[in-house]
This record gives C-alpha cells, structure tokens and sequence, in this order.
C-alpha cells in the first residue's frame, strides 16, 4: 500500500539513484555491448543481478516495479528479523511488536522500501545475517556439531555472502560479527574448534568479496573504485564532525527520544555481556553500518542522510533491547509504552521527510531538462549513437526510456574500447553528445573538452537545460564555435 502510495503521487523514481540501480540492471542486455561485463560498476552486483531479467520488460524499466517488489519484500524479512530478534534477547513477543514498529513505522524506511533503492535488501539481509548467527550459536550449544548445526552454519554464511554482494555497509557488520562469533565460541567449543568454525562460516562472505575484487579488476582495471566523487563534504579529514554528522543523520531521520531508548538498549546489551557472554553483542555489529559513511565522509564524499537510514534497524533493535531493563510482568507495558512514543514521533507518510526531501533534489532538474534538452533530441534525433556518461547520467537515461529510447542508443563507460577510442575521438562513433556541465563541476565529458579544445571541434551545441548540454554532430563547413560555448 505504500509503495502505490508513493507511485501515485509520482515519487518511486525521484531519488536519481533509482533510476541509476535500473539502468544497471537493464543494460546487461540492453547495450551496444550486452553481456555480464555491464554487471560491473561502483555499485556491488546482487540488486542488479536479481532485477536484470524482469527490467528487460519496458513497462518494469520505466516503473521500477519488479524492484519495487524486491525491496518491499525485504522490508517485510527485515521487519520479520527485528521481531525474531528482539523476541530472543526480551524472552517476550510485545516488545518484538514495538521494536518491529520503531522500524516499520519510520517515513525514511517506508519510502526507501517503496523504490529500487538497495537499502532494504541490505537491511534484509544483514539482520537475516545476525539472527542466523544467533540462532547457530544457540543449536550448536543445544545440540554440538549436528547436521542441524552445520546447516544452520550454513545459511548464516550464504546470508552473509549475500549481504556482502548488495552493499559494502555488510562488510563491517560481517567482519565484526564473525568476531564475535569467534570470541563466543573460542571458551566454549574450544579455539581450535571455534577457527575451524569461523573459517568454515567466512568463506561464504570471503568468497563473495574475493569474486567481486576479482570481477571488478577484469571489468574496470581497479580492485576497488575509489574516485567516482568530488570531495566537497565540508567534515573532510575531520574524524569528531563526521561523527556529528551521523549522529545528527540518525536523529534527524528518526527522533531524540528514540535514539535515547535505543541508546539504553545497547548498553543493556553491552551490560548483559557478564551474564550472557559475548553473544549479547551480536546485534550491536549492525552498528558497524556506520563505518562506511564514516570512512566516505572522512574522504570528502558529498553528505547523504540515506547512508544513515539503515542504522533505523539498529536503533529499532536496540529500543526493544532496552525493554529487557524492565521485570518481566512489566514488558508488556514497556512495549506499550514503545509503540505508543512511536506513534507519536514517526509519521509514516511525512512527505517532508529527510529522505523524501533529498530524493527531490533532481526534481526540478527532471522538469527542465523534459522541457528543453528531451524535446529537442525527440524532435532531431536520426536514429545515431548518443554519447553519454552513464556515472553522471545514467538517471536521465533512464528518463529517456519514456520518451522511446533504449540503453542500445547510448555509448557509455560500460562499452569498454569503443567509448575509449571515442574520447580519443568521438566523431567516427557517435552522432550526439550528452554533457552534464554543472553538477560537481562537470562530467568526465565536460572535462576531457575542457582539457582538450578539439573534442567537440566536430561537434554543435543544440540546446540546454539544468546543466545539461546536448550536441549533435555537425556536417563539414558548418559553422562550429557554438560548439565550445560555456
């Protein structure tokens, strides 16, 4: 009911990233050079991967639908994971039911689940992950290394190896779950029993990262991309203001006294640590999310509240942790108490939320350029190859998709040495260029003619719009300084 919620007002495709996650996923087949190296991007493959075959649909693309069905049904296994969790660290179901409601009920989450956006498979998964490893732990206690110990190893570690395919926030939380896994395990089981385990349950995880390490260096040249953004975060190389900015993330996408209760919650998980051993501390791996907006920060990377929303599922857990405070016969009223602040904070259908409003920075962009670059190319365009950075582009390429293009139109990064030899010399390939002149100082392409006065020499600008640039191929004697014209 959200998600149509969100169609119908028009907001499922807002955020340029959702536009960006289908482009991905369509242009496996759908390009001058279809194949599995189109996997390859900054982003990490499993979305795409699980989208690639239904976005091939035009109607599927141009919506987003079938990734809309992919992250509504992660919420709801997310939604599923807090409740199991917080069932087992309470021993009571009301608290379960409110934590799942600290989450289920936040704006932020609600509308990312309504979008292609990756952020709810990863939650899905990462809590699929933790709860798996607790449930693991708990068999091989009941029950030593029986079949249904190694099979709950097992599903914790593809679990893992999933989460680490959909987004690099898994990476921290797997590395610092598995060594909690191993602090649990080395007094219990013994710690050559407890490596061996470790080593048999991070070789899921381990594999996948290595496969990614090892697909991105055939198909970009680099082990891992570092250089898709220009640092403008104005935290850059100050590690105390990064962490205010995620702090003040978290509680601007949740509320003060949420994260207060969630706040009690870790330290009662922390505390119970002395009764319970290291396994309190599973859950508060999630927090290890925050590492990579940390370390993205930190570098200069431009400020996104998103990254903060997956830290939403920590808080939820920790919230309904902090019940644990209370005796017993007064949970169910602490649960109350739980939802009832919920209900008061979050407004599930806030169209002023943080994450809706930074979704609609594009928005006024998207109407311009329909209005002036689209309509020219619509009207002039013979069927020629468009030249385009898919890195800066890529959403409006997308856009175009309801205007009667396809991905087979364009010439971008993922066509390997045809677009190589074209920013050599682009003429021969292609009969029009897309140049993003403005955002983040420009794109690759606003760069490269910026550096080299002759690369849109054979080129005229036709029209413009939102700091977009269109330029058609002009025939010989054809005047050309409009060409270079800022």
């Amino acid at each position: 009911m959200v998600a149509l919620h969100y169609a119908r007002i028009g907001l499922t495709l807002t955020h340029y990233d959702a536009r960006g996650h289908l482009i991905v996923a369509r242009r496996i087949a759908d390009s001058i050079t279809p194949g599995w190296q189109q996997i390859g991007a900054v982003w990490l493959p499993l979305p795409h991967v699980l989208n690639a075959l239904p976005v091939q649909i035009d109607a599927f693309y141009r919506t987003g639908a079938s990734a809309v069905a992919i992250s509504v049904a992660s919420f709801a296994v997310a939604c599923a994971c807090i409740a199991w969790l917080v069932a087992g660290l309470t021993e009571s179901r009301l608290p379960a039911v409110a934590a799942t409601l600290v989450f289920a009920l936040n704006p932020n989450v609600l509308y990312l689940q309504a979008t292609p956006m990756t952020e709810p498979l990863l939650l899905a998964l990462i809590l699929l992950s933790v709860a798996l490893l607790m449930r693991w732990i708990a068999s091989g206690e009941r029950h030593g290394p029986t079949t249904r110990a190694r099979t709950a190893s097992a599903q914790a570690g593809w679990a893992m190896a999933l989460a680490c395919l959909t987004r690099y926030e898994a990476w921290p939380v797997v590395v610092s779950a598995l060594g909690i896994t191993l602090l649990v395990r080395g007094p219990r089981a013994g710690w050559s029993t407890a490596v061996t385990e470790l080593l048999r349950l991070a070789a899921y995880p381990g594999a996948a990262i290595a496969a990614f390490l090892v697909f991105s260096r055939i198909v970009g040249g680099a082990w891992f991309a570092d250089d898709f953004f220009v640092p403008e975060n104005p935290a850059q190389g100050q590690p105390f203001a990064v962490i205010a900015q995620i702090i003040w993330g978290l509680v601007t996408l949740s509320a003060t006294s949420l994260v207060v209760v969630a706040a009690l919650g870790a330290l009662t998980l922390v505390g119970r640590t002395l009764q319970q051993g290291m396994v309190a501390l599973l859950p508060l791996t999630l927090m290890a999310t925050a590492a990579v907006p940390f370390v993205a920060f930190l570098d200069g990377h431009p400020y996104r509240i998103r990254y903060m929303v997956v830290l939403v599922a920590v808080e939820a857990v920790c919230a309904g942790a902090a019940l644990a405070l209370l005796p017993r016969r007064a949970r169910a009223l602490g649960a109350l108490a739980l939802t009832a602040l919920a209900l008061v904070e979050l407004r599930p259908l806030d169209a002023a939320s943080p994450m809706v409003a930074e979704a609609k920075w594009d928005q006024p962009n998207i109407i311009a350029r329909d209005q002036t670059v689209t309509r020219c190319l619509v009207r002039d365009y013979d069927r020629t190859s468009i030249m385009a950075s898919m890195g800066s582009l890529g959403h409006y390429m997308q856009d175009l998709s309801r205007a009667g293009f396809s991905l087979r139109d364009f010439l971008h990064e993922g066509n390997g040495d045809i677009w190589l030899n074209a920013l050599n010399d682009p003429r021969p390939y292609v009969g029009w260029m897309l140049i993003e002149e403005k955002a983040e100082g420009g794109d690759m392409l606003a760069r490269r003619a910026r550096e080299n006065p002759q690369f849109l020499a054979a080129f005229s600008r036709v029209c413009e719009g939102a700091g977009l640039a269109l330029f058609r191929r002009h025939t010989a004697g054809t005047a050309r300084s409009d060409a270079l014209a800022p």
